[in-house]
C-alpha cells in the first residue's frame, strides 16, 4: 500500500507547493509510482505540472463531495510514473459544503483507500491554512513534511501547526508521524540562513532533514513553464536538492520498516 505524505504549513511562501511538485517528480524519477494530490484551491500544484485547472473535467472537489470516483479524476502528467488529482478554485466552497457531512474529517481518508495501493507514494499539497481540507489531508496521511523557510520568522506559527498535528493524531489518526522538517530557500552566503538552520536543527534534531533546499533561480522559473525542476534543468542545484530529498525520504521509510520488522520479531520471540 502506498505511503501518503502531506506537505503542509499554514504560512505561505515557504516552498510548500514547490516541494510537493518537485519531490513528487524526484520520487517518480527514482522509479516510484507517484500520485500528486492538489488539495489547495489555488491549484498551483496542478498548473505546476502543466495542467490548466479551468480545462479539466474533474478535480479533488468532486472527489471529496462524492460526485466522482477518485480514479476518475486522476490525470496523467508529462512525467513518467507521476499522476495527478488536480484542484480547482471550487475547492474553496468545499469546507462549507462538508460541515454537515458525517465524519467530515475522514472523507479524504476513505476516498484514498480506494486507490492508494496503486502507488508507491501519494504526496498531498495542502492549502496554507488549518481548515477542514487540511485536517482531511492530515487524517488521510501516514506522515507530514513541514517546509520551513530559512528566514527570520522561520519558527513563527510552527508551534500552532505542531499542535494541530497532535490534535489530528489524538482524535483521528494516531498513526500519523512527522516525516520531517524541511529547510527551504537556503542561502549559503548569508549568516541568517546558517543561523536558522542551526536553530531549527538544535531544537528539532532528528526531525530535520539533512537535505537543504537552496534558493535557486531555476526552481523559481520552473512553475511558469508548467514543469518540475527536473524537467526544467536536471543539472541545477534545485534538481540535485530534490533528488537528495527523495532519496532521504526513501531511506527513512526503509529504516522505519526495518525497525518495525525488528520489533515484530522481538514480540514474537
Amino acid at each position: 500500500m502506498g505511503k501518503v505524505i502531506s506537505i503542509t504549513n499554514q504560512k505561505g511562501g515557504v516552498g510548500k507547493t514547490t516541494t510537493a511538485v518537485n519531490l513528487s517528480a524526484a520520487l517518480a524519477a527514482l522509479d516510484n509510482k507517484v500520485l500528486l494530490m492538489d488539495a489547495d484551491p489555488q491549484a498551483n500544484a496542478t498548473s505546476g505540472v502543466g495542467l490548466n485547472p479551468d480545462h479539466l473535467d474533474g478535480s479533488i472537489y468532486e472527489c471529496l463531495l462524492g460526485d466522482m470516483e477518485p480514479q476518475d479524476v486522476v490525470k496523467k502528467t508529462s512525467i513518467k510514473n507521476l499522476s495527478l488529482i488536480p484542484s480547482h478554485l471550487d475547492l474553496v466552497g468545499a469546507e462549507l459544503e462538508m460541515i454537515s457531512v458525517p465524519d467530515r474529517n475522514l472523507v479524504l481518508r476513505k476516498r484514498l483507500q480506494e486507490i492508494r495501493n496503486q502507488y508507491d507514494y501519494v504526496i498531498i499539497d495542502c492549502a496554507p491554512s488549518l481548515g477542514i481540507i487540511t485536517t482531511n489531508a492530515l487524517t488521510a496521511s501516514d506522515s507530514v513534511i513541514i517546509p520551513v523557510q530559512c528566514q527570520y520568522y522561520a519558527l513563527e506559527g510552527l508551534t500552532k501547526l505542531l499542535n494541530t498535528i497532535r490534535i489530528v493524531q489524538s482524535r483521528f489518526n494516531p498513526e500519523l508521524e512527522m516525516e520531517g522538517i524541511l529547510l527551504t530557500m537556503y542561502d549559503a552566503r548569508t549568516r541568517l540562513s546558517k543561523q536558522v538552520v542551526e536553530e531549527v536543527r538544535n531544537h528539532f534534531q532528528q526531525l530535520v532533514f539533512n537535505t537543504l533546499i537552496y534558493n535557486n533561480t531555476k526552481v523559481a522559473e520552473a512553475p511558469s513553464h508548467g514543469i518540475s525542476i527536473l524537467e526544467h534543468d536536471i543539472n541545477s542545484i534545485g534538481s540535485i536538492n530534490y533528488l537528495n530529498l527523495a532519496k532521504e525520504v526513501i531511506q527513512r521509510d526503509a529504516e522505519r520498516r526495518a525497525a518495525g520488522n525488528g520489533n515484530e520479531e522481538g514480540s514474537e520471540a
